[in-house]
């Protein structure tokens, strides 16, 4: 509060040349919080900061002829938070990946994993599945190979894909669809009893 007969000070607009110490203290806060917004990260946002002000104290001397310092400042700023995520980005292509030990048993866990995928499939679904993505072919071919329909085909290889379809194989008649498939694509003998 102020009593009566006391004197206001107005903020005055300063003539002469901007003091670059009064900048930053006026100006820091704010870019530090754009800049933590854009990065995400605090360090980052202070570095970033304090490469900005230091690009614009090499030119406070010329401050006169920068319409908007403030502009200028963030607009320093924000191009060098994008150079860095350009430069991370080319380092992240040109990682070399790292060498990792050959393990032979975990070429073996992938195939034993496949391998009650999908055993947990039908053999029509398997079938399907197999015609489209291992060996290529379209619906329509797939379709004429199984004897089925190409939306069937399309339906069995959706039905495979889906993680709710893990159930094991049903009838004798599907079974020999996929030993037909399997005779036809490999040259394989069915086998002639079940274990």
């Amino acid at each position: 509060m102020q009593a009566e007969g006391d004197v206001v000070r107005l903020p005055v607009a300063q003539e002469g040349p901007l003091d670059f110490a009064t900048f930053f203290a006026d100006e820091h806060r704010e870019l530090y919080r754009l800049l933590c917004f854009v990065t995400g990260n605090r360090a980052d946002a202070a570095d970033l900061m304090q490469d900005a002000f230091l690009k614009l104290w090499e030119r406070w001397d010329r401050v006169e002829r920068i319409a908007d310092p403030r502009a200028y400042l963030f607009r320093v700023a924000l191009n060098g938070s994008r150079r860095r995520t350009r430069a991370a980005l080319r380092a992240a292509r040109r990682l070399v990946p790292i060498a990792s030990s050959y393990d032979p048993f975990d070429e073996v866990d992938l195939r034993q994993d496949i391998r009650q995928i999908l055993l947990g499939l039908s053999p029509r679904q398997r079938a399907a599945l197999a015609l489209l993505d291992l060996y290529g072919y379209d619906s329509q071919e797939a379709a004429r190979i199984m004897g089925i329909r190409p939306s069937t085909v399309r339906a069995l290889a959706t039905q495979g894909r889906a993680p709710s379809a893990r159930s094991p194989a049903s009838s004798e008649s599907e079974e020999s669809v996929t030993w037909a498939f399997v005779v036809g694509a490999g040259g394989l003998e069915p086998p002639t009893a079940r274990l």
